[in-house]
């Protein structure tokens, strides 16, 4: 490795601070992912001051020394990117023993074992701080030992093998266990994915940014800490000294499982049985999202929606990268061929009677896509097939989406656009795209359209997670509750306000104060996971389970007006 590189690297590590949108200062070169080799280290130096973007760029930098060779630069840019990703938890989500373990692999192969150990130890020390799989534990242990011993280290090694001995059971093969269960919940959630299986088997790493020949199955397990904030996706801290995950702190993917097709919809139909819940949500990611980051988000979703049917997920093989957004482009509306068929086969297969569908960003490319092929295969329809669709902050060409919105109409009860003016992923993929609007765009270019409801979310301000805010913002999830709960039009919603009107159809702005969300996010759940739709149901409801809560008793008359008969 250079010494030029080894220099960059270092002031990489202490001086990233600037804390920017991703986006904000891309140009074509990193939006088209396929860097030349000797451009990438020009490329980290300019965007040093953007950790997500220079984090992208080192893993660009690993994938191009692995092609090349060169695995000691290869480990050193892993061990670079684990280094960011501890300083910037906020702006980075990664797996931090995966990269340690791959780096380990990596100098394994170049024959550099005293290197290895050292992000071995930094692989064992993160997974001791998370709740781990007692086989990777063991796994890694081993791996210590062993190069311990090869090293002359007898008595390190010695004392290695007895820790492996001596393991508590509390890293037992129930490994979840780690963490009382009052620190953290489970959330189950279904995948069928494109994405192409890695040969990995540690869960963030299990499928990658390739294409499958067709789609993989199964479930995977999310924990969410008890203390969880509805809305936010918890990752450690470096304020608040957490530099490792924690399931009581921290939200985690712990298991994937796959499952083969008939036994995946055999499976879905027991615990539509079991649960006495007949209904289901399909998420489907955006742009820049890995498998694990979106397996987080659906589980968070269901768990913050009290959402006890199918909560499930639909991953196309985004690269998961800020400097990936062309490839993804290239990729994601061939994966919307396969999705309405997937899409096909929950309605046919998974026993849930009431369906809904969120797509987020690029990825409702797949999903107008796909809804456009089912309803031309199914017209003319004589009853929706889904019961809502939510298209939030669509990266799609606003004239196009209008365009599809006729034929699309008929297979849902209700078509809803979430959009924002303050969305400054979609501003850049305006600019990329010759300044055409996207459809998730508000403010003076927030799509009307008879067809479908355009919630404007410009309140919920310009943060760097704006381009999250529908699964970011309490006051959003609410919104989807109380579709997924009464149907209700936007003038019956709660903080919507309409702003401008063409024929049937006007802009419904979100006012931000103008509802209660924290406190009636959690009551509206649990209303519509009981039920209760009527007032009489409401009002029971209401005083079986808050009687000892006056405070609730203040949003009965809301509560009412919404459930009117």
């Amino acid at each position: 490795m250079s010494v030029r590189f080894q220099i960059l690297a270092l002031l990489l590590v202490l001086c990233c601070c600037k804390l920017s949108p991703a986006w904000a200062q891309l140009d074509a070169e990193l939006l088209g992912g396929n860097i030349a080799p000797d451009r990438i280290d020009t490329l980290i130096a300019r965007n040093a001051g953007d950790p997500a973007v220079a984090f992208d760029l080192l893993g660009l930098k690993a994938e191009a020394m692995a092609e090349t060779g060169d695995l000691e630069a290869m480990a050193q840019a892993m061990t670079l990117q684990a280094a960011l990703a501890i300083r910037h938890p906020e702006l980075i989500t990664a797996d931090l023993p995966s990269l340690h373990l791959d780096a380990a692999e990596a100098l394994i192969a170049a024959s550099d074992k005293d290197r290895a150990i050292d992000q071995y130890y930094a692989a064992l020390s993160a997974l001791r701080d998370r709740a781990a799989p007692a086989t990777m534990l063991i796994e890694v242990m081993t791996k210590i030992a062993k190069l311990e011993a090869a090293r002359g280290n007898v008595s390190t090694a010695e004392d290695m093998k007895k820790k492996l001995r001596d393991l508590s059971p509390k890293f037992s093969a129930d490994q979840n266990t780690r963490s009382t269960g009052a620190g953290f919940a489970r959330v189950e959630i279904y995948y069928a994915t494109d994405r192409a299986l890695t040969g990995k088997t540690r869960p963030a790493r299990m499928f990658g940014s390739g294409r499958a020949e067709g789609l993989h199955y199964g479930t995977a397990e999310v924990t969410i800490p008890r203390t969880h904030v509805p809305g936010a996706l918890e990752t450690p801290s470096v304020w608040k000294l957490e530099f490792s995950a924690d399931p009581a702190k921290h939200v985690m993917l712990q298991s994937v499982t796959p499952v083969a097709q008939d036994g995946f919809f055999d499976s879905m139909q027991n615990d539509v049985r079991a649960s006495g819940a007949k209904d289901a949500f399909v998420f489907v990611h955006g742009y820049n999202v890995s498998f694990d980051a979106a397996a987080k988000r659906t589980a968070q979703l269901a768990h913050d929606m009290n959402f006890r049917g199918l909560p499930i997920l639909y991953s196309w093989p985004s690269k998961g990268a800020t400097v990936g957004y062309i490839p993804d482009t290239a990729v994601v509306r061939s994966s919307g061929r396969r999705l309405t068929h997937f899409l096909e086969d929950v309605v046919a297969k998974s026993g849930a009677t009431t369906i809904h569908l969120i797509g987020h960003s690029m990825g409702n490319r797949a999903l107008t896509d796909a809804l456009e092929l089912m309803a031309l295969r199914k017209a003319p329809l004589t009853a929706p097939i889904f019961e809502q669709v939510i298209f939030a902050a669509p990266d799609v060409d606003k004239e196009l989406f209008a365009q599809m919105m006729p034929t699309i109409r008929p297979i849902a009860k209700r078509l809803t656009l979430y959009a924002s003016d303050q969305d400054w992923a979609l501003e850049a993929s305006r600019k990329l795209h010759g300044d055409q609007p996207r459809a998730g765009q508000g403010g003076d270019v927030a799509l009307l359209n008879d067809h479908i409801d355009t919630i404007d979310m410009s309140d919920l301000g310009n943060d760097m997670l704006a381009h999250s805010y529908v699964a970011n913002e309490q006051s959003a999830i609410l919104d989807i509750i109380m579709l997924f709960w009464r149907n209700l039009d936007p003038a019956n919603r709660c903080g919507l306000t309409g702003v401008g009107s063409t024929g049937k159809r006007q802009v419904w702005r979100y006012q931000k104060g103008a509802c209660p969300d924290a406190t009636l996010l959690p009551v509206v759940a649990l209303l519509r996971d009981q039920g209760a739709a009527s007032r009489d149901q409401v009002r029971e409801t209401l005083r079986r389970t808050y009687a000892d809560a006056p405070e609730i008793k203040t949003l009965e008359p809301l509560l009412l007006e919404f459930a009117r008969d």
